[in-house]
């Protein structure tokens, strides 16, 4: 970073912290769970967000409040809510929360009307006008399918009124999985493309129509639903003008579930809780743009975040989730926060001196304990962790089920901070815990859409907030082409490898 940089006499600042254990922070601040604790409220319920087992401290936190001065960080949040270029290498705007409603007028209104030609569609399906619809199959990649992957998973095991079957992979074995889930005369077919180019989303969509053809239905085209911000290349395809939904060119694919992207989350789950999604979303948009400093939950993450990234070295984050349904949400915020914030320049392109996105993982509950917690707790490597829990089941069973689900949650926070000797002498080193282990912990009420949508969009600024405290670009991911443009290459013969790879491509029959 250059000295030039204000930001960098804040970080020097910062370097020079010693920082007290964990246990020493509490016993010295009574008041640190409620100075470190926040709870969001939503129409329903709400979610509490607790950083107080982090080493953030009041000094901390005044400094990282400089460094977010410094980074300008309240106008590049104005800019992101006006709608103007927080996307510069690519001139663009950030306009996923517009799709909620809280965004530059212009483009709120156009999401609206957006919004209600999905609804015309949807409800359409539900009331049986386009005849017997009981499958879904949607092919996407990336943000075209992580979202939706994550919001049907979550929200409609209860009651799904169409089967949906997220396809991303080009392995064919994915595709035929959802062949044999679905009945041909009753299956409808989404693809999800921003460019409706995307070679592994059209390869899969050509073989869907195929497999729909080859068993019986008359006019497969027929049975496409294209969602895009190409509508003409839907049309190109094939697809009927009435059956195209589009979104803005303005939407990133990894912010995208909130726009037409997400048909199949409302296919699943109705109308009804598809808004509900979006208005906790827009909850969680005007706590980030009216709230300041440390009192925001989400820019005092991205300061945990910095607090262990930059200054501790911590070169991943933990993400476990002691509720089944959220299963899939380590997926979707390792897209998320690594091809966001995964940069080596700076928004100027100017090479950074720091580490940038940490290596996000996680996993289910009590499942991850009997996996990858001996690491967390006696290993050489620090992880920040994060525990998301719901206080209300999503099941009907004995209660016994989710008190010991939410006593595990909550007593492997409690033991990372803590740390012990469990050997009845309490010397014997294999059994020691040094403890002093961060972690943060979000409790919901319950996972309903409305939380969903607000857990999701939390992250989402979350992202953007650490980005903004780097100065580096959180929308553009350029790193994903080159690989795909080898590919390319590959497949058209028009270029030489290394020794290494052609040997491979020989080998699997490739090349000659």
């Amino acid at each position: 970073m250059s000295l030039s940089d204000p930001r960098a006499p804040v970080w020097k600042k910062l370097s020079l912290h010693r920082d007290p254990p964990l246990l020493e922070l509490f016993a010295d601040d009574p008041q640190r769970v409620e100075k470190l604790s926040t709870r969001v409220e939503l129409d329903e319920g709400g979610i509490l967000f607790d950083w107080s087992k982090t080493h953030l401290t009041d000094l901390y936190l005044d400094e990282f409040e400089e460094l977010a001065e410094a980074s300008q960080f309240d106008e590049m949040r104005r800019k992101l809510f006006a709608g103007e270029v927080v996307n510069p290498t690519e001139g663009r705007a950030a306009e996923h929360s517009a799709l909620r409603g809280v965004g530059k007028d212009s483009s709120v209104e156009e999401a609206e009307a957006l919004r209600a030609r999905m609804q015309l569609l949807v409800e359409a399906i539900h009331e049986g006008a386009l005849g017997e619809v009981k499958h879904l199959i949607h092919i996407g990649i990336g943000g075209s399918a992580l979202g939706p992957a994550l919001a049907v998973d979550a929200l409609s095991r209860d009651l799904s009124l169409v089967d949906v079957h997220v396809v991303s992979n080009i392995d064919g074995v994915a595709l035929e999985a959802a062949f044999a889930a679905c009945d041909p005369a009753t299956t409808m077919i989404a693809v999800a493309s921003k460019t409706f180019t995307t070679i592994e989303t059209m390869t899969n969509a050509q073989s869907a129509l195929k497999w729909l053809a080859q068993n019986g239905v008359s006019d497969p085209s027929g049975r496409v639903v294209a969602l895009t911000a190409a509508p003409e290349k839907a049309v190109e395809w094939g697809v009927d003008e009435t059956r195209i939904l589009p979104f803005s060119e303005s939407v990133g694919g990894r912010y995208s579930l909130w726009s037409s992207i997400g048909f199949p989350i409302a296919v699943a789950i109705g109308w009804e809780d598809f808004e509900l999604m979006l208005q906790g979303a827009a909850t969680m948009d005007a706590h980030f743009r009216d709230t300041e400093g440390r009192d925001n939950v989400c820019l005092r993450a991205a300061f945990a975040d910095q607090l262990y990234t930059r200054l501790r070295g911590c070169e991943t984050r933990a993400v476990f989730c002691y509720d089944e349904r959220l299963g899939l949400l380590p997926d979707y915020l390792q897209q998320l926060e690594m091809e966001s914030n995964g940069k080596r320049v700076t928004a100027e392109g100017e090479p950074v001196d720091f580490p940038t996105a940490p290596i996000t993982w996680g996993g289910v509950g009590t499942d991850a304990q009997h996996a990858v917690f001996q690491l967390l707790h006696q290993g050489t490597h620090l992880v920040p962790v994060d525990f998301i829990a719901s206080i209300a089941p999503g099941d009907e069973l004995d209660p016994a089920h989710h008190q010991i689900l939410l006593t595990n949650c909550f007593a492997q926070g409690a033991a990372l901070m803590a740390g012990g000797n469990m050997s009845a002498d309490g010397k014997d080193p294999a059994r020691a815990f040094p403890g002093d282990r961060p972690s943060a912990t979000i409790l919901c009420d319950d996972l309903d859409s409305e939380t969903l949508g607000a857990l999701i969009a939390f992250h989402e600024h979350r992202t953007f907030a650490n980005a903004v405290l780097m100065g580096i670009n959180a929308f553009d991911q350029f790193g994903v082409e080159l690989g795909k443009k080898m590919a390319k290459d590959i497949e058209g013969g028009e270029a030489s490898f290394d020794a290494s790879t052609e040997a491979l491509l020989k080998a699997a029959g490739l090349s000659e």
